[in-house]
C-alpha cells in the first residue's frame, strides 16, 4: 500500500476508535452509573434498565444507517464520517452532564435515553461509512487487510475505555466512581471526538467514489451510471436503488446475525458476566476483558491478510462452526472460572473464534454492492441486524439470568451462529470482486434497449 492509502486508513481508523470508545464506555461503566439513574433495589434489575437503554440505541441504528448511508452515497464517505463524529460528541456531552435520579428523578434517565438515541444514529452510519471508506481506500489485493482495521479501531476504542476504567478503579474509591467518577470517560470521549472532527474535515475522499460521481455527473449513460453508481444521480443512496439489490441486503442481515451476537457477548457483556454471574471482582473482570481485547485487536490484521490469500468464506465458515459448537462449553466453563488466568484463557479462545467474522465482515458487505448504493447497502441491513440481535444480546442474557435459566442464553448464541453458518456455506466468494464493476451485469440488460434504439 502507498503512503496515501495508509493515511486514509489511519484517519478513518482514528475516528472509528473514538466513536466506539464513546459507544462502549456506556456498557463498560454501566455497573457504576446504573444506580445513579434508577431507584435503589436489585442490582440486576438496575443493570437491565441500563441495558434496555443500551438496546434502544441499537433501535436507532437503522435510522442512522438510512440517513447517513444516504449522505455517504450522495455527498461522499468523508461527509458521512464527519457528521457521525459530530453526533457522537454531542451524545457524550449529554451523558457527562446528565442529572441523577436523586436530583431529577427519571429526568436523568430521559437525558440518558436521548444521548443513546443520538449515539445510535451516529454509530448506525459510522459502521457503513468506515467500512466502505476502508475497503475503497485500499488496493484490491489488500482489501481484507485494510478493512480489518475497522475492528482494530473498534476494539482499540474499547481497550482505551477499559484501560481508563482500570486506572480509575485503582485511583478512586468505589464510592467516588459510583457517585461521579463514571462521568470522566464521557468528558474524555467528547474531547476526543472534537479532535477527530478536525482530522476528518481534512481527510481525502476515496478514488472509487470520486470516479463513480464523475461518471454519473458526466451523464455517461444508463449502463455506465448504473454500474458505477447503482442508478442515476438522483437515485444514489435511495431506498429505491437499495431495493434493486434486496438480495444482497437480506444477505447482509443473515451473515451479520451470528457474528454480532457473538461479538457483543464476548466484548460488551463479558465484563458484566464475569462480575455479576461468575462472581469475580469487578477489577479482575475488567482486567480479563482488557487483556483479551488487546490480543483480539492484534489478530484482526493477520486474519484480514489471510482472507486476501484464501478468500473470505473460509474464515466466515470457521467462525460459524466454532461459535455453533464451542459457545455452550466456553460459557459453561467460564461460569466455573474462579481466577484471572482461567477466565482469560477461555475469553481468548472465544475471541479467536469470533475473529473469523470480525476481521473481514466489513469488506465482505462492501464488496456486495455498487459504489452508488454501497454505504446505504451496508448501513441499513447491518443496522437492522444489530438492532434485532447485537443490541439485544446483553438484555437477552440478563433476561435469561433473571429467569433462572442463564444457560439458555448460551444456546441462543450458538443458534444464531448456526443460522449464519448456512448463509456462509451457500454465499459466493467476494475476494476478487472489482469494486468499480460490481453491479454492472445487473445493469446491462436495462441498457440494451437504449443501445438498440441508438443504432436504429
Amino acid at each position: 500500500m502507498g503512503r496515501e492509502q495508509w493515511k486514509k486508513i489511519w484517519v478513518g481508523s482514528a475516528g472509528n476508535m473514538v466513536e466506539w470508545f464513546d459507544w462502549f464506555v456506556y456498557a463498560s461503566f454501566a455497573t457504576y452509573f446504573a444506580s445513579s439513574f434508577f431507584p435503589s433495589g436489585d442490582p440486576t434489575a438496575q443493570l437491565m434498565n441500563t441495558a434496555a437503554i443500551f438496546g434502544v440505541g441499537f433501535l436507532m441504528r437503522p435510522v442512522g444507517g438510512w440517513l447517513l448511508g444516504r449522505v455517504g452515497d450522495r455527498k461522499g464517505r468523508k461527509a458521512a464520517l464527519t457528521l457521525t463524529v459530530t453526533l457522537m460528541s454531542a451524545s457524550a456531552v449529554l451523558i457527562a452532564v446528565a442529572p441523577t435520579y436523586a436530583v431529577a428523578g427519571y429526568g436523568g434517565a430521559a437525558v440518558l435515553l436521548i444521548a443513546r438515541l443520538l449515539q445510535g444514529v451516529s454509530v448506525g452510519g459510522e459502521y457503513a461509512a468506515s467500512a466502505t471508506y476502508l475497503t475503497e481506500a485500499s488496493t484490491p489485493e489488500r482489501r481484507g487487510f485494510a478493512s480489518s482495521f475497522q475492528y482494530v479501531s473498534m476494539t482499540a476504542g474499547q481497550i482505551v475505555g477499559l484501560g481508563l476504567q482500570i486506572v480509575l478503579q485503582r485511583t478512586m474509591s468505589d464510592e467516588a466512581l459510583h457517585s461521579w467518577g463514571w462521568r470522566i470517560p464521557f468528558v474524555i470521549g467528547a474531547l476526543g471526538a472534537a479532535v477527530v472532527f478536525y482530522l476528518r474535515r481534512n481527510m481525502l475522499e476515496t478514488e472509487v467514489f470520486e470516479e463513480s460521481s464523475d461518471d454519473v455527473g458526466a451523464g455517461s449513460g444508463p449502463a455506465k451510471g448504473s454500474a458505477a453508481g447503482a442508478g442515476k444521480g438522483t437515485e444514489r443512496g435511495t431506498l429505491k436503488a437499495l431495493w434493486q439489490h434486496r438480495r444482497e441486503a437480506f444477505l447482509v442481515i443473515a451473515l451479520t446475525m451470528g457474528g454480532t451476537v457473538a461479538y457483543y457477548t464476548y466484548t460488551t457483556y463479558l465484563t458484566k458476566y464475569l462480575s455479576n454471574s461468575v462472581g469475580l471482582p469487578k477489577q479482575t473482570a475488567t482486567l480479563v476483558s482488557f487483556c483479551a481485547l488487546i490480543v483480539f485487536a492484534c489478530l484482526q490484521p493477520l486474519a484480514g491478510m489471510l482472507s486476501d490469500r484464501i478468500g473470505r468464506r473460509p474464515l466466515l465458515i470457521t467462525f460459524a462452526v466454532g461459535s455453533t459448537f464451542l459457545t455452550v462449553p466456553i460459557m459453561t466453563m467460564l461460569k466455573s472460572a474462579d481466577s484471572f488466568w482461567p477466565a482469560l484463557g477461555l475469553a481468548l479462545l472465544a475471541l479467536v473464534v469470533v475473529t473469523g467474522y470480525t476481521s473481514i465482515n466489513a469488506c465482505v458487505k462492501a464488496e456486495l454492492f455498487p459504489t452508488g448504493i454501497r454505504a446505504l447497502g451496508v448501513a441499513l441491513p447491518y443496522a437492522i441486524a444489530n438492532a434485532l440481535f447485537g443490541g439485544t444480546a446483553e438484555y437477552v442474557a440478563l433476561w435469561f439470568k433473571d429467569s433462572g435459566a442463564e444457560s439458555g442464553f448460551y444456546w441462543y448464541v450458538a443458534g444464531c451462529a448456526a443460522v449464519s453458518l448456512i448463509v456462509y456455506v451457500s454465499m459466493r466468494e467476494t475476494r476478487d470482486i472489482d469494486l468499480h464493476r460490481v453491479g454492472r451485469d445487473r445493469a446491462a440488460p436495462a441498457a440494451e434497449p437504449a443501445a438498440k434504439v441508438t443504432a436504429s
